[in-house]
């Protein structure tokens, strides 16, 4: 329970309804205890981090002015919530975030009235808001629909898509979108847009001009001040295409100082009474008012356990830390850059958590990061591909599906050579369903002309990013979240022949095929129950001669996968077989035709019986097994 004489205010605070009570002047003090206590808060469990502490004062403002939850908050990117979650009825659990049935990490509908859509993947706020500010037009009620946009999720092109529609309406959508501008995504932002934007904000000259005007010009009303006012419209497109909004359809106001409550709870007040759609501009420090995270913005996005008093510190060593697959996906790309100067690498913002910082660093002028942006990433390969070079695109599982049609049109159809290094395939864990990589195996098996590798180890990793780089065409490998099961990783460059699995133990009776992560959990099964374990390392093309002989001298096939059992790897084997007449029994084993709700990556995976015990039980429960007897190692 929250300590009330830490937090006098806070604590009184159920839900906003309680925040109402309070008058407007208490509402800094209010801000000042929602931010002692997401750091002790976080500090306790870990989580997101710096993005809450930014919007602390923005979501005091609008849960105070805006009758939630009838009116509707729109968080985008959904890293941001945890102050709102605070201020939502879920204070006093927010230490449990991302645990088993524990706070989501992101709104979810399923959880709270408050959190009106569902936001995992970014730039998709505007979109959302105006649908929600549409139909309740149409339905004749004057609720309130807001869209905070910030952490870099402006920069993707779904954003202006909804920007471009919102503003060209007729009749014109009661919409207010807000862009908390912070420079930031997980990585700094890049490109055009914030550029832009950086030069509106930094213009002391500007900033000088507008507020001091404010003060000699008094009412806005009067018509020296309605000159000005149009003449400030045309100052600051000398600065900076700032006119970009208005030009778009909204009313822009703007920037204003997104830590100043009392500045932002006037602005919105204003805006509240205006019609059609607006944006209001706020400029906020990601961290704000916790030093250690506004001075290391991007190692506080997201943080474990630690204690605020002393901040992220280093644990003591215990020898060699092992690699995660990132690890030895960025070891493999600086390596082969050194080894081939067409190689180009690409990610959507995701420079950090893909593993391409030493390589941001090594190759400047090889390494592109597109913003929020995955179709345009998979496109840009494309093209870069039609001219020679030979492009990586290192992108989350989960965002690659952003980026599906440009996959199949503009890389797949037209046969190009681009690598995709698919990180956090199968289960994350404590993100939620809205970060899993379930799908992957099912959406890329179906691609013609696609290569698709799982690797069940770090070193086969290494290798089958080698493979898919010389293969001539679409490729792709999909690794887990994490570290593997331990193997050397060797420095040299070295392939796989396509196409071809490794048998890892042979066996009688059932044949154990095993794509990917799960295949250490296939050997230990194998081993106790005395089975053929295959590692089948392509789950596009399959070993079909292996298959072919492994269907005469089994009683049946088992297939593991870290993927929905829906399309996936196993189905390839059910499609083989079949075509061949092959009647042979087969159990399928993989994650649920279900969205998986966040936890840990191990107890997703017992949950979904895809770790030892499990496959042990279903293939006992399947067949009568004599007790395990080794038939002896391949």
């Amino acid at each position: 329970m929250i300590d009330s004489t830490r937090y006098p205010r806070l604590s009184r605070i159920a839900d906003p309804a309680d925040l109402r009570r309070f008058g407007e002047e208490e509402l800094p003090a209010i801000a000042d205890e929602l931010r002692a206590y997401l750091i002790e808060s976080v500090g306790r469990s870990g989580g997101h981090f710096g993005a809450g502490l930014g919007v602390i004062e923005l979501t005091v403002a609008l849960h105070w002015l805006y009758e939630t939850p009838d009116d509707r908050l729109v968080w985008d990117v959904g890293h941001q919530c945890y102050p709102h979650k605070i201020l939502t009825g879920r204070r006093d659990a927010i230490h449990t975030v991302k645990q088993k049935d524990g706070v989501a990490p992101f709104p979810k509908r399923e959880e709270s009235e408050y959190d009106t859509f569902g936001v995992g993947h970014s730039s998709t706020s505007i979109s959302a808001a105006l649908g929600m500010a549409i139909a309740n037009q149409r339905a004749g009620n004057n609720r309130r629909v807001v869209a905070i946009i910030g952490d870099g999720a402006m920069t993707a092109g779904m954003a202006f898509e909804a920007l471009n529609h919102a503003g060209g309406m007729d009749p014109e959508p009661n919409l207010l979108v807000i862009l908390n501008d912070n420079r930031m995504s997980i990585s700094e932002n890049v490109g055009g847009l914030t550029k832009m934007l950086g030069r509106m904000t930094g213009s002391k000259t500007l900033n000088a001009i507008r507020e001091g005007g404010k003060k000699l010009l008094g009412d806005k009303n009067n018509p020296t001040a309605r000159f000005v006012k149009r003449w400030e419209e045309h100052w600051k497109g000398m600065f900076v295409p700032s006119t970009l909004f208005e030009e778009m359809g909204f009313h822009y106001t703007g920037p204003i100082d997104g830590h100043d409550v009392e500045a932002l709870v006037a602005t919105m007040k204003t805006l509240k009474t205006l019609k059609g759609p607006q944006l209001l501009h706020i400029i906020t420090t990601k961290g704000k008012g916790y030093e250690l995270a506004e001075g290391d913005q991007i190692g506080y996005h997201a943080v474990g356990p630690f204690d605020p008093a002393q901040g992220l510190v280093s644990k003591p060593g215990g020898g060699a830390k092992k690699p995660t697959y990132t690890d030895v996906f960025g070891e493999w790309l600086c390596d082969m850059a050194a080894a081939d100067d067409k190689l180009l690498g690409i990610t959507p913002a995701m420079r950090e958590g893909s593993g391409l910082v030493r390589f941001s660093k090594e190759y400047p002028e090889r390494y592109f990061d597109v913003a929020i942006a995955e179709q345009h990433a998979v496109t840009l390969a494309a093209g870069m591909a039609c001219e020679g070079a030979k492009p990586v695109v290192a992108i989350y599982s989960t965002f690659l599906q952003r980026g599906y049609d440009q996959l199949v049109h503009d890389v797949a159809i037209q046969d190009l050579d681009v690598l995709f290094a698919i990180d956090r395939g199968g289960v994350v864990g404590p993100d939620g369903a809205t970060h899993a990589g379930n799908l992957d195996l099912s959406y890329l098996r179906c691609v013609p002309n696609m290569v698709v590798m799982a690797p069940a180890d770090e070193n086969e990793c290494r290798m089958m990013l080698t493979t898919g780089f010389q293969h001539v065409g679409p490729a792709a490998v999909r690794y887990p979240r994490g570290t593997g099961p331990g193997v050397a990783v060797q420095s040299t460059l070295d392939t796989l022949p396509i196409g071809k699995a490794d048998v890892r133990r042979k066996g009688a009776r059932l044949a154990l095929l095993a794509f990917g992560a799960v295949v250490p959990a296939a050997d230990q099964v194998g081993e106790e129950l005395g089975l053929t374990v295959v590692n089948m390392r392509f789950v596009k093309p399959l070993d079909r001669t292996l298959l072919l002989e492994l269907a005469k001298t089994h009683e049946g096939f088992v297939t593991i996968e870290d993927n929905v059992v829906a399309g996936g790897a196993g189905s390839g084997v059910a499609e083989l077989l079949a075509a061949e007449g092959i009647a042979l029994p087969l159990l399928h084993l993989g994650l649920p035709d279900a969205f998986q709700h966040h936890a840990s990556r191990e107890q997703l995976l017992a949950e979904a019986g895809l770790d030892a015990a499990g496959i042990k039980a279903a293939v006992l429960a399947r067949w009568n097994l004599a007790k395990s007897r080794s038939a002896g190692v391949a």
